[in-house]
């Protein structure tokens, strides 16, 4: 039966290391990989088994899949989802005198107090508070869980992005995505289990944010580029059908042949997993993308038919991703949309960064929550919306504010969360988190947690010890939990 695993790679046994040593045994030692599950191509007894099969979670999973929308620079907490009057009674002020200690920014540029440029309303049957920034997001209050007092450790870009994904703030490491696919392996078969919907912006660190570190290589994020091809050659190469599965066949009996020889060799397990995906891709990939049977009223809700561009562009991925929960894929992030200057990291011109911002997400964000209602797929699939950071409550220079890690927001839908709730406070210039400090490694051990794993069980043996995504920190977050 397949399981939640937990220890991998296993110490190597005396009948491995024999085979190695003498070339010999290898059909037993195959077979014994097969038997585990391990190998990619496993074939054994007429069942298949793959490094992405379906595994069993420690315990009965409220989510299956998760879409991480992923708000790249850093919004502004305070413009968003966490009013503050005290902003506005202040406005125009020393933050020195005012707010008291002010911690050194990014850009060591520390202007007055800056109120909000938004109005916020209160939404749905809980009253929960949005900005006019998000009159779209906001009418779906009632299935939103805000966080308002995150924290994180790194006020620069490309660490606090390898934080936010993986749990370490330098690259290498694991990141969420490849986690929870290695935990749970994906019901699709035909599309990878972990998917990056790039909206035209890649992230400071890069491909790093996507990577499987020193999991095997299946598990990293396969991005699908912005535009009509999201995939480079997707198209078989070969004239005819016949020919190109010829050629998957052969390279099956080499690799197989190989793997008699040398035994359990992660790095080519994965690649001929990989090459099994990719041969299947050719079919889905293409499938996936064809929006053309959806209904206009289906494009016109998320924002398809607008003349505003970048609609189109954030509208488009998020149709995809409910498409791609459907299909059984386990984990999709979604990066922000390119044309629109500086993704949410607006150290100058805040009304006008933000407002593009937005206009892009909003409509596009509350059409996919409601969507996925509509389908009956949003008690299974976890929403999650984030940033690296927030902004603080002062400004840079005349009208931006620089990076603000001591105290942001971010919000939870579907999937097991209790809508309609806020949890944790921060200061009343929403500067710090003071109250239910949440820190990045509880978000992974309630989003894995969501999914049916318990986060310290969910390890994984590397140089010398027992690796998980939450190190030896974490909390699953109870109170947002339905």
């Amino acid at each position: 039966m397949s399981h939640c695993r937990r220890y991998s790679p296993r110490p190597m046994t005396r009948r491995e290391m024999l085979m190695q040593a003498s070339n010999g045994f290898g059909a037993v030692a195959l077979s014994a990989l097969l038997a585990d599950g391990t190998l990619g191509v496993a074939q054994a007894a007429g069942e298949k088994r793959g490094l992405l099969s379906p595994q069993t979670p420690h315990f009965k999973a409220k989510a299956k899949s998760v879409i991480f929308l992923y708000m790249d620079g850093g919004p502004s907490q305070v413009d968003t989802f966490d009013p503050k009057p005290a902003l506005e009674k202040y406005h125009g002020r020393d933050p020195r005198k005012v707010l008291g200690r002010v911690e050194p920014t990014q850009f060591n540029s520390i202007g007055k107090v800056l109120k909000s440029p938004w109005k916020f309303k209160k939404y749905g049957k809980s009253g929960l508070s949005v900005s006019d920034l998000f009159p779209h997001v906001g009418s779906c209050a009632d299935d939103l869980a805000v966080i308002r007092s995150m924290h994180a450790p790194f006020s620069e870009h490309t660490n606090a992005n390898y934080f936010l994904h993986t749990g370490l703030g330098i690259q290498g490491r694991p990141s969420h995505g490849a986690w929870v696919t290695y935990g749970l392996g994906s019901e699709c078969q035909n599309l990878p289990g972990f998917v990056i919907l790039n909206g035209g912006l890649t992230p400071p660190g890069g491909l790093d944010n996507f990577g499987s570190g020193f999991l095997p290589a299946a598990f990293q994020g396969s991005v699908f580029k912005h535009g009509a091809v999201p995939v480079a050659n997707i198209k078989p190469q070969e004239k005819t059908r016949q020919l190109q599965d010829g050629k998957l066949a052969l390279m099956r009996k080499l690799d197989r042949h190989v793997l008699d020889r040398v035994g359990h060799v992660d790095q080519l397990e994965s690649a001929i997993a990989n090459y099994e995906l990719a041969a299947r891709m050719q079919t889905a990939v293409p499938d996936l993308m064809d929006l053309s049977k959806e209904s206009k009223s289906t494009l016109d809700m998320y924002g398809l038919n607008d003349k505003f561009k970048n609609t189109q562009t954030y509208g488009r991925i998020c149709l995809v991703a409910r498409r791609l929960v459907e299909r059984g894929v386990r984990f999709i992030e979604l990066t922000c949309p390119g044309g629109n200057g500086d993704r949410w990291d607006q150290h100058g011109g805040l009304v006008s960064g933000h407002s593009k911002n937005a206009k892009s997400v909003d409509q596009p964000i509350a059409a996919l929550i409601k969507d996925l209602r509509q389908r009956g797929l949003l008690d299974s699939t976890l929403i999650v919306w984030c940033g690296e950071f927030g902004r603080t409550p002062f400004a840079q220079g005349r009208d931006g504010r620089d990076h603000n890690p001591f105290g942001f927001s971010i919000w939870m839908a579907g999937g097991g969360i209790k809508g309609g709730v806020t949890y944790g406070h921060t200061d009343e210039f929403g500067y710090h988190a003071v109250q239910d400090k949440v820190e990045i490694y509880d978000l992974h051990a309630t989003i894995l947690h969501l999914l049916g794993m318990d986060h310290t069980r969910l390890t994984y043996r590397w140089g010398g010890r027992d690796m998980r995504l939450t190190d030896v920190h974490g909390v699953v977050l109870k109170d947002v939990l339905a």
